[in-house]
């Protein structure tokens, strides 16, 4: 197996934070740093991280958060925020976010120490739909709309196709409804920018048909194991 699929198993990381700590010599195989790429025999081999033994978990844990304003979607942060580790439970076992809301924004968050189910929700190629709820002040277009809509060029690449659905409109400001397939850095404050609008608040509504109904914001709660289900087959 991969040695960044079986850290992710494992439960230490995601594959793609796996790939920082393997380029970083935190991870060795029987003694010796690995590298990316390397292969782990899981019956045989001794894998470690910072000196610490690696083992293969036997029950994975699945969350879902109503992320708030103010905390970073990492286990730490170097600048020393507040992340959203902070807002779970003393007794919860290791876990880590899967994919990120950044600082201003909040939402639906999913956290497990299920590396496969991981990859799966974040992973461009399962164009898993993401919902989001959008406040712009003023008001947008409608060419402007269809313009997000059917992509835009943001960091030199055309955004995929979007549906957008305005939900609220006023003199000063509109609420809208935003699902997209990809999972870009900022995407949805970036696409919006690229038609000259900046985003006033991005709240994560959905994943898939996963909502947030019934968590206040800072909320944290098991995944039902009909719900872990329902996302493993997206």
């Amino acid at each position: 197996m991969r040695i960044n699929k079986y850290l992710a198993e494992c439960g230490v990381a995601s594959r793609r934070a796996a790939d920082k700590m393997i380029e970083n010599g935190e991870v060795k195989i029987n003694g010796k740093i690995c590298s990316l790429g390397d292969e782990v025999d899981i019956d045989s081999d001794h894998v470690t991280v910072n000196g610490k033994t690696v083992s293969a978990v036997k029950k994975y844990d699945y969350y879902i958060m109503n992320k708030p304003k103010g905390y970073v979607c990492t286990v730490k942060d170097d600048k020393g925020r507040k992340t959203v580790m902070d807002l779970l439970p003393q007794n919860v076992k290791r876990v880590f976010p899967v994919g990120r809301l950044d600082y201003d924004s909040e939402g639906l968050l999913i956290l497990t120490n299920d590396g496969e189910l991981t990859y799966r929700l974040t992973h461009p190629k399962n164009e898993i739909p993401k919902t989001y709820l959008v406040k712009l002040e003023g008001t947008i277009s409608d060419e402007a709309l269809n313009k997000v809509r059917n992509g835009v060029v943001i960091d030199g690449k055309k955004t995929g196709k979007s549906n957008i659905k305005i939900v609220e409109q006023t003199r000063d400001a509109v609420r809208l409804h935003i699902t997209i397939t990809e999972g870009r850095n900022r995407q949805v404050r970036k696409m919006f920018l690229a038609v000259g609008k900046e985003v006033k608040l991005l709240k994560r509504i959905k994943i898939g048909e996963l909502s947030l109904k019934g968590l206040d914001r800072g909320e944290v709660r098991k995944l039902t194991n009909e719900e872990v289900e329902y996302l493993s087959n997206l």
